[in-house]
């Protein structure tokens, strides 16, 4: 989909140019991508081919993609900062990217690192972005965002029991210590059992008495930090997401300097809160790039199978389904579109009723449709000789991710019921 209205001359010639990448260098590396995994010792350490293509797409300046930032013109083609594009003109590039699960780490763009850059590009100090932005920017290390628990609902960001408390070896004279201590048991970290993960941003209480709203904090945590234990791999419907993976992680007594703190303390649920607006426009669009692709295999996998006598292309009720689904894709695109141009004219905040709605109807759509291109396969949309039960299980889990269906709905309940 492209409106030339809407978009520069400059973002059209980069969406022209993801696709071409694409089609170029990561869809015919798929199988090898998956091959590398299988014969890793390591299947969470980075796949050769994977660096190959981010090192072609650096070259190409292919970077970054997502960073509003624009690179000096003077700069080197392979620059760390991203091309100056707006939510709305790099929503497209992000559906591009979307039609392999594994394709935006490609060009620098995969979360949660994104997340986790645009915090500290947002919130870090100057040493913070230096130790730690820079590397991330340069593709050079991964990360992980350490929230969501298992002994509460942590889509209520307010629930969680970790803590992070003011200690230190030398605590004297009634002084607080000169460390953060962290203590707590995360889960759905992913990343953490990746061979490059070097920094944890871990959420946890800082005051449980004060405003609900300001007990939590947010503190940037190295990977190598005594106290931190990758207890496991976490897998979705039987998938470990290698190399990415999502960890259950626990830190006991893990000690890390008063700087390491984000903003300050009481500052991590907006934090949060920040973190999360373009995020979900990446995911939904990245969906319905899944989503384009699976209507694509589908219609032609019912042109070229043949039962009872004819093409499943001609049977009627595959051919409404077909229909349905282009109805569904365009109608969510379109929406998430609508929610990116409503992000970059009048704010986040002004936009969370658009951005609650994307959240719910682009994963819902996704699996819909994914579910449609399964049955149509039969016996192989299950099977891992398909791209498509993995990409049924990534989009089932986004139901979960950022936030239940639930929550949304509430709060687009709230927004009407406010005359919104």
């Amino acid at each position: 989909m492209n409106a030339p209205a809407l978009f520069s001359k400059r973002s059209l010639e980069f969406q022209e140019r993801v696709r071409a990448f694409m089609e170029a260098h990561v869809h015919p590396h798929e199988a090898t991508f998956h091959r590398e995994i299988e014969a890793a010792e390591n299947p969470f350490s980075t796949p050769p081919i994977l660096e190959t293509l981010k090192k072609r797409a650096k070259e190409e300046g292919l970077w970054n993609l997502f960073l509003p930032i624009e690179a000096e013109p003077s700069d080197d083609p392979a620059a760390h900062y991203g091309a100056g594009l707006s939510n709305l003109e790099y929503a497209l590039i992000c559906e591009v990217m979307g039609r392999v699960e594994w394709a935006p780490e490609v060009f620098n763009c995969n979360a949660p690192d994104t997340g986790n850059m645009e915090v500290l590009a947002r919130y870090g100090t100057p040493a913070q972005r230096e130790e730690w932005l820079e590397p991330l920017l340069a593709g050079e290390i991964r990360s992980s965002f350490a929230m969501t628990e298992p002994d509460v609902a942590s889509s209520d960001a307010t629930n969680i029991r970790s803590s992070i408390v003011r200690g230190g070896r030398d605590r004297r004279d009634g002084q607080d210590g000169d460390e953060w201590v962290l203590n707590g048991h995360k889960w759905w970290a992913t990343q953490s059992p990746r061979a490059e993960c070097r920094l944890f941003i871990f959420m946890g209480k800082t005051d449980p008495d004060a405003a609900r709203h300001l007990q939590q904090s947010m503190v940037l945590v190295p990977r190598d930090t005594p106290g931190i234990e990758v207890v496991r791999p976490l897998h979705v419907f039987g998938y470990d997401s290698a190399p990415v993976g999502h960890g259950e992680v626990r830190f006991t007594d893990v000690r890390v300097p008063l700087d390491n703190m984000l903003l300050g303390p009481g500052r991590g649920f907006e934090i949060a809160q920040g973190r999360l607006g373009p995020g979900r426009i990446h995911h939904c669009m990245r969906l319905i790039g899944v989503a384009e692709r699976a209507l694509e295999d589908m219609a032609a996998r019912a042109k070229t199978r043949v039962a009872f006598s004819g093409p499943l292309a001609e049977r009627g009720a595959l051919r409404h389904a077909l229909a349905e689904g282009r109805l569904a894709v365009d109608q969510a695109r379109l929406l998430t579109l609508h929610a990116a141009h409503m992000m970059d004219t009048v704010g986040n905040k002004a936009a969370r009723r658009e951005i609650a709605m994307i959240k719910i109807v682009a994963p819902r759509m996704a699996c819909r449709v994914l579910d449609q291109a399964i049955q149509v396969h039969g016996a192989l949309g299950v099977s891992p000789d398909t791209w498509l039960a993995a990409a049924y299980a990534h989009s089932r889990t986004l139901r979960l991710a950022d936030g239940p269906d639930e929550v949304h709905l509430e709060a687009l309940a709230k927004l009407e019921l406010r005359g919104a």
